[in-house]
């Protein structure tokens, strides 16, 4: 019966709900039809500087630790493509901080859906539509196009995003212990997000330690040796059981720090 129940909550409210923000969302880019091309279209530009960068290095350099450009390629579609995809859709997981130290969370606290995905879900990332465009670009040009591997891809961007949305997530959370966190958990979004942009081999010891513990990068650049390559058992289910501990563990300490928030006497309605 709770099964049941929670079946027809999930389609009768919680799904309806974020198909209708996702809808305002993107009409409200498109009311502003030309800033919205221009805004994805230079993200989607500054990659390509990225990759001409790793292309002109590898003429130099044929390979990094067992590493091609056809590998630094497909690290960028991933992470690009499964920063893309959780920004469009759960655009405001990197505001957490900032939403919670000013006080903003007294909007969302007001209506009847889940705080958290109430949050998330109520803002949309121009520039992360070039990213994600960006990302299925890059794995068409050097990506292995079979069923198995597209397959492999999905599941990459799958995992990426949800380890790029919720480490942040937790992040954001800090603010609901130290106060205002917005400039530790900007350094850690920015610090993650960077290390994604290199090959994990050429990180070695302690620094590689706190890839796939502290910063979990590491299993998001190492995607194209560990899952794009070909399935290795070992490090797929270290990725999913790390993309679960994260969200398990930032879900917690977001509403463990909600109980502690101190509302900011918000006047506001939700744009």
């Amino acid at each position: 019966m709770s099964t049941e129940v929670r079946k027809g909550s999930l389609r009768k409210g919680t799904l309806p709900f974020l198909l209708a923000c996702w809808k305002l969302n993107l009409a409200g880019a498109m009311e502003f039809r030309l800033s919205f091309f221009m805004t994805a279209g230079m993200m989607f530009l500054n990659n390509v500087i990225w990759i001409v960068f790793w292309g002109i290095f590898f003429t130099r350099f044929p390979s990094v630790n067992g590493w091609g450009i056809n590998d630094v390629m497909l690290m960028w579609a991933v992470g690009t493509g499964g920063f893309g995809w959780a920004s469009m859709l759960f655009g405001n997981f990197s505001r957490i901080a900032s939403i919670t130290a000013r006080g903003e969370l007294d909007v969302y606290l007001t209506q009847p859906k889940p705080v958290l995905l109430n949050v998330l879900a109520s803002r949309m990332s121009l520039t992360a539509i070039g990213d994600f465009l960006f990302g299925l670009a890059i794995f068409v040009y050097a990506g292995e196009l079979s069923p198995g591997g597209v397959l492999r891809f999905m599941l990459g961007l799958l995992l990426a995003g949800l380890i790029f949305l919720f480490f942040n997530v937790a992040a954001g959370s800090l603010a609901f212990f130290i106060g205002n966190a917005e400039g530790i958990a900007f350094q850690l979004f920015n610090g993650h997000l960077a290390f994604t942009t290199y090959p994990t081999d050429i990180f070695k010891g302690a620094v590689r330690l706190i890839l796939f513990t502290v910063i979990p990068a590491g299993f998001i650049s190492y995607m194209p040796i560990g899952l794009l390559r070909g399935w290795q058992g070992d490090y797929l289910l270290l990725a999913i059981g790390a993309a679960a501990m994260i969200a398990a563990g930032s879900i917690g300490l977001f509403y463990w720090g909600l109980r502690r928030y101190s509302s900011g006497n918000m006047m506001t309605m939700r744009s």
